[in-house]
């Protein structure tokens, strides 16, 4: 049995999805033993409830004025005291934007091992993880000392949620100094009501939008079927969206349930974000794209036609 602590990350007063895949990876990870989830901030208590019936045996309240917001120095100061202090044998975070910057950085100041962007966990345990732009997999195992990875989202299926168990809450007071970073204000773009990294479907769009308003069909779908607007980088170079948008190596990777790929031709660049969606649909008026090689479904047409039809064919269905 091993101690296993997990970093649960919010947003907007909400626990992302990620923190319960967290949860379910440090299950595994734990053979039975405890399961402590972490939250930075006074009102991390709030979330006791579902962090405990996600797995959580118990949660740290991780309190200091300088953890209101995410900076590299402040989480990573508070990150390396709790770990100090728990003493656990594998620590879990979510591969997103604050844990892609925080899990190395704690990872070298630690002397810790770190498997980042897990996709799978096999016995062993034994890591897998996407290589040169997802053509190809590795698997990694730890030979020694404490295990540190960082999951991709939408990857490590959800357990169950065990109603009415309870999580021990425990406060923990951390010293942070020295910040060489103060954020002032926030000022977010995003590409709608769905986190575009957690979205279990993505409607996305390519230069064949043909401009700004050429999304106003793709919103409208993603409407539909509560989905996320993602875009290629051609899209956002061209300015017909924001760069929060942008799906592939030099963006986002994401791995929804559903991938609608709107007038994109599928450059490489782009499949490296994109290609381990478990279901892609590709629309696009040329019948030889490279983006019809990666997808599982194919539709050859104007996706100005095209993606009307499949609102309306859409609203019928779920109605």
């Amino acid at each position: 049995m091993k101690k296993v602590l997990v970093l649960a990350e919010a947003r907007d007063g909400q626990l992302r999805n990620v923190s319960f895949e967290a949860l379910a990876a440090a299950n595994i990870l734990a053979e039975g033993g405890e399961i402590a989830a972490a939250v930075f901030g006074a009102d991390g208590g709030s979330f006791a409830d579902a962090l405990a019936q996600h797995g959580a045996d118990k949660v740290y309240v991780v309190n200091n004025s300088a953890l209101a917001t995410y900076t590299p120095d402040g989480y990573s100061q508070a990150l390396q005291q709790l770990i100090k202090a728990v003493s656990p044998d594998a620590i879990v975070l979510g591969h997103t934007s604050i844990g892609r910057d925080l899990a190395p950085r704690v990872a070298a100041r630690l002397g810790y091992g770190l498997v980042s962007d897990v996709t799978a966990i096999e016995a062993g345990p034994v890591f897998t993880r996407p290589i040169y732009a997802g053509k190809a997999f590795q698997k990694r195992k730890f030979r020694e000392g404490c295990i540190f990875i960082t999951i991709r989202p939408n990857n490590i299926p959800v357990g169950q949620a065990e109603a009415g168990k309870t999580a021990e809450v425990v406060p923990f007071d951390v010293e942070i100094k020295d910040l060489r970073t103060i954020v002032k204000e926030i000022v977010r773009k995003t590409s709608g009501k769905v986190d575009l990294s957690e979205a279990k479907v993505i409607v996305s769009g390519g230069r064949g939008v043909k401009s700004a308003d050429g999304f106003k069909p793709l919103y409208e779908l993603a409407e539909v079927l509560g989905a996320a607007v993602g875009a290629s980088r051609g899209a956002c170079d061209a300015d017909y969206c924001d760069y929060s948008m942008q799906i592939g190596q030099t963006g986002k990777v994401v791995t929804p349930d559903l991938y609608i790929a709107c007038g994109i031709s599928g450059a490489i660049q782009h499949l490296a974000g994109m290609s381990n969606s478990k279901v892609i649909v590709a629309i696009n008026k040329d019948p030889e794209a490279p983006i019809f090689q990666v997808a599982d479904y194919g539709i050859v047409g104007d996706l100005f036609e095209v993606v009307p039809l499949l609102t309306e064919e859409f609203k019928k269905v779920l109605a």
